[in-house]
């Protein structure tokens, strides 16, 4: 490169990102935080909370890691009902649960709780910290893995 191309380089640098789009992003982002805060100083009802329903279904289940893929599910009293060595999603929430319960200090083997309710929906609840996942919103095959898991 020679040195009169140095001055045509930094001048393309300088374009690549126009300051308009930039004062854009910048906006945006401001705005996003001022309506956050709005609605938090204020006191607004959360929105897109799931609609409150009554259990037509439910098992307490132990979910035990077994690396990186692989998941045992047991019954409460220690009944083994699938053990899985490439666990898909039931993996991806069994390692959840477990850092979300390595960070609160409880004991990654106590059950949680398996409820289907009457509105369709379908959610893996922690008694133990009152951590929570909605396992229907992730497609009907990783919500059939957890139906079957649901059925005596």
């Amino acid at each position: 490169m020679s040195f009169r191309e140095a001055p045509a380089l930094r001048q393309r640098d300088r374009e690549m990102i126009p300051v308009g789009l930039t004062r854009a992003m910048l906006a945006l982002a401001l705005s996003a935080v001022a309506i956050a805060g709005y609605a938090s100083w204020t006191g607004r009802e959360p929105g897109g909370q799931p609609e409150a329903s009554v259990p037509v279904a439910e098992r307490m289940l132990i979910l035990r890691g077994g690396g990186a893929k692989a998941v045992t599910v047991l019954s409460e009293d220690g009944a083994v009902l699938a053990d899985l060595p490439n666990g898909g999603f039931v993996t991806v929430v069994q390692n959840a649960l477990q850092t979300q319960r390595g960070r609160a200090g409880i004991d990654p083997l106590l059950p949680v709780r398996l409820v289907s309710y009457a509105n369709g929906r379908l959610a893996l609840e922690d008694p133990q910290n009152g951590w929570s996942v909605e396992l229907y919103a992730f497609g009907s095959d990783n919500k059939a893995a957890w139906v079957r898991l649901l059925a005596p």
